[in-house]
């Protein structure tokens, strides 16, 4: 059997060129990446301005999330260094697909949860593949906190988006919108939990740029729920709420990395109200058949602030704006 078929064609063996890959690197793929960029006539008519309008759909990894890409990289080089284990908080994502990762790398795999704030599904998908669960009173930010104390013994790798391998598969996503537009996009829309995906997003976007594999950047637009909107209202969120788990995060990670992309890229984080989520929601039901991807709560976000993109004002200064 080859070895691109043992490995898997993933992200890796797709960007090697773009990640902290060496020949001592064991890869340990499920074939993440590669996902659908699907154009959307009915929202592209709905926010009107000449945009075109293109859904990024991560859903088709491997155990559901954009997570999958980051993973193959932190856990191929959690091996390398000869980790026992993995470990990580979570509300949903990180836990199925780091224990989908350390079960095809055949190691342990530990996740630390808030108990009752996860999302059945995937802490369901973390169950099957054998990981460890530990349930805590607390929120994410607790249950982090718990994480990295632990990661400070070797034998534990953490694979939360602390991790820079994480941040580095990640940055792939931005790598094929521009390989299949030809072009970075004008503007890019994604919701905010701990900002590891928008720090990724962003160093991908620059990374291309600076290789001359494209021409400019998007403005990076991220939003928060209001109920766990840290960095819209430029404090920690001791007790963050919202419908929607991934992104019920009171005290990102990557904050300064976060504002730092909002800002260099004259974009901007907003927060987004569960009301409007659901009004969104209902609104485009009553008018008919509209065009859509089963999806998250996190990711409804997205889809709500754009069809509120018509009452945004252009963005111009870049920053903070709710």
């Amino acid at each position: 059997m080859s070895t691109a078929l043992q490995q898997g064609r993933g992200v890796i063996a797709r960007y090697r060129d773009f990640l902290p890959i060496s020949a001592n690197t064991p890869i340990v793929s499920l074939g993440e990446g590669d996902t659908p960029l699907l154009y959307s006539a009915r929202l592209s008519e709905r926010v009107g301005r000449d945009c075109a309008v293109f859904v990024k759909n991560e859903g088709v990894n491997p155990t559901g999330s954009f997570k999958d890409r980051g993973m193959t990289v932190a856990v191929s080089k959690a091996i390398e260094r000869k980790t026992r284990a993995l470990i990580c908080a979570s509300t949903g994502n990180t836990s199925a697909s780091a224990a989908a990762y350390a079960a095809r790398a055949g190691i342990l795999c530990v996740v630390v949860l808030p108990a009752g704030k996860i999302a059945r599904g995937k802490l369901l998908q973390a169950f099957v593949y054998g990981a460890k669960i530990v349930a805590i009173k607390g929120n994410f930010d607790d249950a982090l906190r718990i994480v990295r104390e632990l990661g400070e013994d070797n034998d534990f790798a953490i694979v939360n988006s602390i991790n820079p391998d994480r941040i580095a598969g990640q940055k792939t996503a931005a790598f094929e919108i521009v390989d299949l537009l030809g072009d970075a996009p004008n503007l890019h829309l994604l919701p905010l939990g701990n900002a590891g995906n928008l720090t990724a997003y962003w160093a991908g976007y620059r990374e291309y740029r600076t290789t001359e594999r494209s021409t400019k950047l998007p403005a990076m637009v991220a939003f928060q729920a209001e109920g766990a909107a840290p960095l819209v209202e430029g404090k920690v969120i001791e007790h963050p709420e919202t419908v929607a788990s991934a992104i019920r995060i009171g005290n990102p990670v990557r904050w300064e990395d976060a504002m730092a992309a909002a800002t260099d890229s004259r974009g901007s984080i907003r927060a987004v109200s569960d009301e409007i989520l659901v009004m969104r929601d209902g609104r485009v039901v009553e008018q008919g058949p509209t065009e859509r991807i089963f999806e998250q709560p996190q990711e409804a976000y997205t889809r709500a602030l754009m069809a509120a993109a018509l009452d945004l004002e252009p963005l111009e200064e870049g920053g903070v704006r709710t």
